[in-house]
């Protein structure tokens, strides 16, 4: 015990003579946490929509008004005849082009089917995609309510569908991105942080040839693991509890779920993901060396693998099986449930067993390849 205590000191010693480096690894996360917070979004929004109104009538100013009256379509103009579509989607002034015909009013009227077309730049299929959607859910609500009052004022009846769906949305009634992407941008940029931080320590130490004083010690490979890693712990909880402040300043988002269960999931987090990181640091021999693979290893699979932006499931079943191996999958799988589902102990604690088996393979590893090294 007194030679981890020798070595935690020491370690929090050579953290404090570097004040730049202990700055970087607390508040660069959560600078990219703003960054990427705000720089990164699903929502889509302020579509540029080019109108041909052949209608002219008040049923189509209305759904006009319903369209443009809401952030997700914006007007860039509008168009003379149909032949200036293709010109105008072509060069990017609009992203979509809406055409009502000229018997829309006259359908509404009749109680017949009142088409509208729109033509939407596919370049992005995903935005495109949402366009479609965006467009069918608002013009079948402005053509419903359009009909109804027509009908009424006509003294005719309106056959109501056998179905109407009510659909009611749990844990981001809003739909919008930040509740998503904030605690998975925290599983990315503490597993960021927290390899690279531990990638430098032992390999430090061969870079000053200050490890032939650990090898003639009676130092043990588990306690200089221990000590090299527990600062870095608690330096990962202060960058842990900065990036919540901010998450809950700037983007609204709250923890719904117990903070105790929080702060298990991220302590084993932290114990995986600095185990990881003793593990580079124990097979390098250079810092330079150990920051490139702690970044290449950390980055692209925290990015690609954890499931941050990508589902997992649409994966290819081998790619799948990679995954495995990540360990911010289990973390920000976790952080979301319990951040915005308050989600109990009996439903994330596979992801909590995954992190902990994965915590003691890191470690464990990296203590035998310390050992060789000593």
């Amino acid at each position: 015990m007194k030679r981890f205590w020798a070595i935690f000191k020491k370690e929090l010693r050579q953290i404090g003579r570097d004040p730049l480096s202990l700055g970087v690894l607390i508040f660069i996360p959560a600078l990219l946490l703003v960054l990427y917070g705000y720089a990164l979004s699903f929502d889509v929004k302020h579509i540029r929509v080019a109108v041909l109104d052949e209608s002219r009538t008040p049923e189509s100013r209305r759904l006009l008004d319903a369209l443009f009256g809401n952030p997700y379509f914006a007007p860039v103009g509008t168009l003379a005849r149909r032949a200036e579509a293709d010109a105008i989607l072509a060069g990017g002034r609009a992203r979509a082009v809406l055409i009502i015909p000229q018997d829309y009013a006259g359908n509404l009227a009749r109680g017949a089917v009142a088409r509208i077309q729109v033509l939407v730049d596919g370049a992005d299929g995903n935005t495109a995609a949402t366009a479609v959607g965006y467009f069918e859910a608002m013009a079948d609500r402005v053509t419903r309510q359009t009909r109804l009052e027509v009908l009424q004022r006509a003294g005719r009846p309106m056959a109501l569908p056998l179905v109407t769906p009510e659909p009611r949305v749990w844990f981001n009634p809003e739909l919008e991105s930040a509740p998503f992407l904030v605690p998975g941008l925290i599983g990315l940029l503490m597993m960021l942080s927290a390899v690279i931080a531990t990638s430098l320590s032992i390999v430090r130490e061969k870079e000053r040839e200050t490890i032939e004083q650990l090898l003639v010690s009676p130092l043990r490979p588990e306690e200089l693991v221990l000590g090299k890693t527990l600062p870095y712990v608690a330096i990962g909880v202060l960058t842990m509890a900065l990036i919540l402040f901010l998450g809950w300043l700037l983007f609204g988002v709250v923890v719904r779920g117990s903070w105790l269960l929080l702060a298990v999931t991220s302590l084993l987090f932290l114990f995986a993901a600095l185990g990881m990181g003793v593990l580079i640091s124990s097979v390098t021999r250079s810092q330079l060396m150990a920051f490139l693979i702690a970044t290449i290893t950390t980055l692209l699979p925290a990015l690609i693998l954890s499931g941050f932006i990508f589902p997992i499931r649409n994966m290819p079943l081998p790619i799948q099986a990679i995954s495995l191996i990540v360990i911010p999958r289990y973390f920000v799988d976790a952080l979301r449930s319990i951040m915005l589902k308050d989600a109990p102990l009996a439903a994330i604690w596979p992801n909590l067993a995954a992190l902990a088996v994965l915590g003691l393979f890191y470690n464990l590893l990296a203590a035998h390849k310390t050992r060789k090294s000593l």
